[in-house]
Formats: structure tokens, C-alpha cells, sequence
């Protein structure tokens, strides 16, 4: 079996050090496959490499942490991307290209082995990615941030010279078009500016789930879940005659099938 690889893209050469010596007290069964100075090297070094995780600061020059997670995700299997730098205000970019954990420096070591056992749970089920809407959660309990006071109740719609309320039970789905995000209900569609990644952010993730780049569903509006011969789902909707596509990035949320 081969043993499980990881790179550090990191401009501090001690810092870069220093968490090489704790991965290799803390994950002595992964390797260092390499350390890169900046962004262009990381890439350069996953081509070659081919690791399973990279540690990514955020701050690099040339192509910072965050341009070289987005080219990462672009790839048809990224490795595993976890944001380790001083810079807390960078976690929701963090999450939104998709890293599955955000260490803050100092690293804790403590904290550091809870990332590493997340990250062998997550190596262990390669096919089952971990949601934006998780994700989003468990950047927020890192950084001390609230979860459910600050959750939406009621959407605000502007219609003419009138703005339209409307409670949050009631949205069956949003879907991002050019500037606008429209709210569906079983009464009509409404529009509003907020982009869906700032409104997923505000949604109960239990409630609302991600299942298209410019989709989001309320779960009890799921009628049923339907899979092709091509492995694509559909999802039908009650109060709506329309059909919304799972993109294969969130099809592990309908597994069971």
C-alpha cells in the first residue's frame, strides 16, 4: 500500500520546518513528498508529485494560498486542501474553495492532530467529500464565529416600490443567475441581490442544502430523488412542476441510492 503523501506551500522557510517536524510526529504514516515557496511551485510540485494533501499558507507571493487552492479544485482529483496561515479573516474564502480544514498560527498541536484525524477519515472515504454547508459550519466553530442566532427567518424581495417577505419555511429552492439569486416558491419566484455564497452562509444547513454551484434546496421540499443511466440526479420538488439537477460534486448527499 502506499503510503499517503503530502505537500507544504509555505514562503517562510522556518515556519515551513516546523510544520514538517510536527506532521512527522503527529502523521508518521504520511511522507513529505516536498515544500514549495509559493503558489506556481505547489502546482509545479502536484503535477510531479501527485500528492494526497496539501498544507497551504495563505500569503505567498506570486500565486497566493487561495488562487492556488482554485486551480487545485479545477483539476479532475484535487488532493485535500487545508489553509494553515496567521490570516483568520480568510476563512470563508478558505471555504469556498473547498478546503477541509483552516489551522490558524501558531499551530496548535492539538489542534493539529484533530486536522489529522480528520484528514485520515476523510482519506479513508475518498468518495465522500465533504459539503460546502459542513464545511461552512465547521470554519465557523474554528474561528468562534455564531451558527444559529444570525440564521435567515425571512427573505426580503424587493417587487416595484414594495418589498416582499417572505419566511424562509417557505423558499422551495434559490438559483444564482448573473447578478440576481431567485427565490421559489410554491406562490411564484422572486429575486434578490445576495450572492448565493454570502446566503448559504446565513441558511441553516440542516434546513438548505448546496447540490448545484447555483443551487440550493430546502430539504423538506424534496419530494423524490431520481438517478439516469448516467448516473445524474434530478431532484422533484413539491409545490413545483420544475426538476433541479445534483451536480456530481454534491451527489454524495443522495448516496443511499
Amino acid at each position: 500500500m502506499n503510503p499517503i503523501r503530502y505537500l507544504i506551500a509555505e514562503d517562510e522557510p522556518l515556519l515551513a520546518r516546523v510544520l514538517a517536524t510536527h506532521l512527522a510526529e503527529f502523521w508518521p504514516e504520511a511522507e513529505c513528498a516536498g515544500i514549495a515557496a509559493n503558489g506556481d511551485e505547489a502546482l509545479a510540485l502536484v503535477e510531479h508529485v501527485a500528492p494526497d494533501v496539501i498544507f497551504l499558507d495563505v500569503r505567498m507571493p506570486m500565486r497566493d494560498g487561495l488562487q492556488t487552492a482554485q486551480a487545485l479544485c479545477e483539476r479532475a482529483s484535487p488532493p485535500l486542501i487545508v489553509f494553515a496561515t496567521a490570516y483568520d479573516e480568510y476563512a470563508l474564502a478558505a471555504f469556498d474553495a473547498a478546503a477541509v480544514d483552516y489551522l490558524l498560527k501558531p499551530i496548535d498541536t492539538e489542534r493539529l492532530a484533530r486536522c489529522i484525524e480528520r484528514l485520515r477519515e476523510r482519506l479513508a472515504e475518498p468518495d465522500a467529500p465533504l459539503a460546502l454547508d459542513q464545511l461552512a459550519l465547521r470554519l465557523q466553530g474554528l474561528l468562534g464565529q455564531p451558527t444559529q442566532q444570525e440564521r435567515l427567518r425571512v427573505i426580503r424581495a424587493g417587487v416595484g416600490n414594495t418589498v416582499k417577505m417572505i419566511p424562509i419555511d417557505e423558499v422551495l429552492y434559490f438559483d444564482a443567475s448573473d447578478k440576481y439569486v431567485s427565490v421559489v416558491t410554491a406562490q411564484g419566484e422572486s429575486l434578490i441581490r445576495t450572492p448565493l455564497r454570502e446566503l448559504l452562509a446565513s441558511l441553516d444547513a440542516t434546513q438548505f442544502w448546496q447540490i448545484h454551484r447555483g443551487s440550493i434546496v430546502n430539504v423538506s421540499a424534496i419530494a423524490c430523488a431520481e438517478r439516469d443511466d448516467a448516473g445524474r440526479i434530478r431532484l422533484s420538488l413539491h409545490g413545483s412542476s420544475k426538476k433541479l439537477a445534483v451536480s456530481r460534486q454534491f451527489a454524495h448527499l443522495f448516496k443511499q441510492m
